[in-house]
């Protein structure tokens, strides 16, 4: 049988607290086994502590260059954030300004190595450098992640390429939006890997999330981890535990739906099943 290496990750730790204490719950009930620190997150202080206390969950780092706060002020990032130290709330205006303004660009470069500082000095171990709605698939956010990551000697990036396919097959629903956002992230990820394998990079083969995001069902997991077709993959959840939530948030209340399907006995079963080995970045890349 195809022996396939699954890494399962919680995305926005450091978030909320309720992202933070679904991340631990589902890491603790033995699905999760890695996830993405944003160090600009109103509970990262809360998620570091977590972490502390979980010494084998894999943390890696979220970037965050949209919908999201820095770690500097404006006064030192003018170009980027509002007087409140939000970043634009639009990926593709964001995008759009990283792309052609060179003092933004500049600023950029500045608030990445700010965030990597910030995580650095918590003195947990760098499992890997992802991003917020994976925007270092741009090309000036990843140049910039690439040469930091170098510098803190972290050789594992989230390379975000889904699979289409597989989730035409488990749903045909908004093909030709799927189309169009599997096309994206083909092109930009693409010349992703060239950059990383020449720089001893390691990554999976396959991530899967984006192309059902908001949208992920226990079926859906169970779907994927029966198709996998490749040796190395990753599978992307943005679990929160239940608060008060109010019942018209979509959003939040399909975090509880993941932290459902993380802690369900069918996901945990077929994990531990025959043909998956669940692993994290550091475990791929042979750093265990």
């Amino acid at each position: 049988m195809h022996q396939a290496q699954v890494i399962i990750n919680g995305d926005d730790f450091g978030k909320s607290q309720e992202v933070n204490d679904a991340i631990i719950h589902a890491f603790k009930a033995g699905t999760l086994t890695s996830c993405s620190l944003m160090v600009t997150g109103d509970a990262f202080e809360h998620a570091v502590r977590s972490a502390r206390e979980n010494v084998d969950l894999a943390v890696g780092i979220h970037l965050v260059t949209v919908q999201g706060k820095a770690v500097l002020p404006h006064a030192e990032i003018p170009n980027l954030v509002d007087g409140k130290g939000h970043f634009p709330e639009s990926p593709v205006a964001a995008g759009l300004k990283y792309y052609f303004s060179r003092v933004a660009r500049e600023q950029l470069t500045k608030e990445l190595a700010a965030q990597f500082r910030r995580f650095h000095a918590t003195g947990l171990r760098l499992s890997h450098v992802d991003s917020h709605l994976h925007m270092h698939v741009h090309p000036v956010v990843f140049a910039a992640a690439l040469n930091l990551a170098e510098l803190y000697q972290v050789r594992r990036m989230r390379v975000p390429y889904d699979d289409f396919r597989i989730a035409v097959r488990f749903q045909r629903k908004s093909l030709p939006s799927k189309a169009i956002v599997a096309l994206i992230f083909w092109l930009l990820t693409r010349r992703m890997r060239k950059p990383l394998q020449d720089r001893g990079f390691s990554f999976t083969e396959r991530v899967y999330g984006h192309l059902l995001s908001g949208g992920m069902t226990l079926e859906y997991a169970l779907f994927l981890l029966e198709h996998l077709s490749t040796k190395t993959n990753e599978i992307y959840f943005h679990p929160a535990v239940a608060e008060s939530f109010p019942a018209s948030n979509f959003q939040q209340l399909q975090s509880v739906r993941e932290l459902d399907i993380l802690t369900s006995s069918a996901f945990k079963k077929r994990l531990h099943g025959p043909g998956i080995i669940l692993t994290d970045y550091c475990r791929l890349a042979g750093g265990e």
